[in-house]
């Protein structure tokens, strides 16, 4: 497996705990044990997990006005983080193509979602990248606007 690919794999299971139990991310960072050797796949997890911290109310906001019939807190714990963790690296990572970002966390969704969590987080994703693009007049990645969350 990919090393961020694991990365993400974590980052998403550290945000669904978050979500669960109301911990910070900073605090289950700490507190998850970590191998050492892991190197740039554990600083790249990190750096997913303290950034969506950062930036949740940004992308939580933009998922909601997406997925216009489905409130966030209506959606299954692990598709709403499934979601925050591709939007993050799509509204805020300019090394991470949006279609890798999105077909990452179609796989995620396929392992951990439910039956039809995959075609959701696939749907959303792609249209918030489409905005994002057409807001910029690009196709390439584009850097988050500055919001009271940045």
């Amino acid at each position: 497996m990919l090393e961020r690919t694991k990365a993400r794999r974590q980052a998403m299971h550290i945000l669904y705990q978050c979500d669960i139990t109301g911990a910070s991310a900073s605090r289950v960072l700490e507190a998850h044990a970590w191998n050492p050797d892991d190197g740039e796949p554990l600083d790249f997890c990190r750096d997913l997990v303290l950034g969506v911290e950062a930036h949740q109310a940004t992308i939580d906001g933009a998922i909601s006005e997406i997925s216009e019939n489905w409130a966030l807190g209506r959606m299954p714990v692990v598709d709403r983080n499934i979601l925050r963790l591709a939007a993050y690296e799509i509204l805020y990572l300019d090394d991470v193509p949006p279609s890798v970002s999105i077909n990452e966390a179609v796989e995620l969704a396929k392992v951990y979602g439910g039956d039809d969590s995959s075609k959701f987080v696939n749907g959303v994703l792609g249209r918030l990248a489409e905005e994002r693009a057409a807001r910029s007049g690009s196709q390439g990645p584009v850097p988050a606007t500055e919001g009271p969350d940045d």
